[in-house]
């Protein structure tokens, strides 16, 4: 069976519900976690790496716009690649997107424990994806609804710690200055703060499930994009300013360092539920599009094609998001979170380096396919050592693996 005849999910989502799912999977996925391990790399030049960062996704989400709307599936790149580039290349991508965004839920998933209850953060983590599983597996209405309520706390927490450090604080704009940063260090950090740009994936991997993708897509990404830019530019200043650099990448918590560092240490525990519930938006909008990846790939038979079933009755790719589920449940028993989100990084930069690659293709508008490609190279290449290398592994076996079945199937 082909994937024209597997059963398709259902069109529910409009403009506003779909860019609420990007907003939840970008807004929780990176503001709380990835600022300090940027600031270690970067130092004073951690801004930089911020705009370097958000040129690069800004070119990603462009081309997945593009391509989105020409191909409305279910999958993402996997779809884009294998449409334009070919079978091999659409796999690479789907296989890239899967093992590095499971390594983001579990990040996620941990950052939710470390909040909530830090002596037990695994078992809080594998909780929160065992729930939040079966709350996807209910359905995708139902899922949109609590993303919305997610990401209204999320921006009114970080709202807060904006007004409280830059109106109360002791903010020094010398903070600011870039005195110490290198070129490597600046691109290593904008690989690592591209984790939390990423969250627009979401929305062209629930393409099958948008209702007329064709106009909804291209408006929702860079709305949604443009959303978190502003918001992670006004945080990242308001922390950087009153932690500096060195305070911020020794931060285990930076947001709530920064607002007790103001002088408001009572408001600690609403940033540790702010931070938690804004985890809990990103692993959720997380497992959606894994899953959804999952399903287009079993539908083209590179994953068990028993996971390409659509519930029937919640309309819902249920065997894939349980098998997600329990994928990510195991690795966040014993993932480290740092190590996690460069991963993380470079399979998703992977996977947008083929987006980009697919849009070139398509004609006219090439730039900024091209800056986009480049720049997703440049910080693959560029992120810590120990992240490149397991990235490199993981991916050169999905490689292989393709090949050899592709042998197995022509009987060479």
């Amino acid at each position: 069976m082909t994937s024209s005849d597997s059963p398709q999910l259902q069109r529910r989502l409009g403009t506003f519900d779909t860019v609420t799912i990007g907003l939840g999977a970008m807004v929780g996925a990176g503001i709380f976690v990835a600022l300090a391990p940027a600031a270690a790399a970067a130092g004073s030049g951690l801004l930089i790496g911020l705009a370097v960062a958000a040129v690069v996704a800004c070119c990603n989400a462009m081309s997945s716009a593009r391509l989105a709307a020409r191909y409305p599936q279910s999958g993402g790149t996997y779809v884009y690649g294998r449409e334009r580039l070919g079978p091999f290349w659409g796999h690479t991508a789907g296989w890239s997107f899967v093992v590095g965004k499971t390594a983001s839920c579990a990040a996620m998933a941990l950052t939710v424990g470390y909040y909530v209850w830090p002596a037990y953060a695994n078992a809080v983590a594998v909780a929160s994806v065992v729930a939040l599983t079966a709350f996807g597996y209910a359905g995708i209405q139902k899922s949109a609804l609590l993303t919305r309520v997610i990401v209204a706390l999320v921006l009114a927490v970080l709202a807060m710690v904006v007004i409280v450090v830059l109106g109360f604080g002791d903010p020094d704009p010398a903070r600011l200055a870039v005195d110490d940063a290198t070129g490597y260090g600046v691109l290593q950090a904008a690989g690592l703060l591209f984790f939390a740009f990423a969250g627009y994936a979401r929305i062209t991997t629930l393409g099958e499930e948008v209702r007329d993708p064709a106009r909804t897509i291209p408006r929702a990404v860079p709305l949604a994009l443009g959303i978190v830019l502003v918001v992670y530019a006004v945080v990242a200043v308001a922390v950087l300013a009153q932690l500096g650099s060195a305070g911020l990448a020794t931060a285990e918590a930076p947001l709530s360092e920064a607002v007790r560092a103001a002088g408001f240490p009572a408001l600690v525990p609403v940033v540790g539920v702010g931070a938690a519930v804004g985890a809990l938006g990103a692993l959720l909008a997380l497992l959606l599009g894994v899953s959804r990846t999952t399903l287009a790939m079993a539908r083209d038979h590179h994953l068990p094609h028993a996971l390409a079933a659509v519930h029937p009755r919640h309309g819902t790719p249920h065997r894939a998001e349980l098998a997600v589920g329990v994928a990510v449940a195991l690795v966040a028993a014993v993932v480290d979170v740092r190590s996690a989100i460069g991963f993380s990084s470079f399979g998703v930069l992977l996977y947008y380096a083929i987006a980009n690659a697919s849009a070139l293709t398509l004609g006219a508008g090439r730039l900024l396919p091209a800056v986009g490609l480049a720049g997703c190279l440049t910080l693959a290449v560029t992120l810590p050592l120990t992240a490149v290398l397991a990235g490199t592994a993981v991916v050169l076996i999905g490689m292989v693996a393709y090949s050899a079945s592709g042998i197995r199937r022509h009987g060479v």
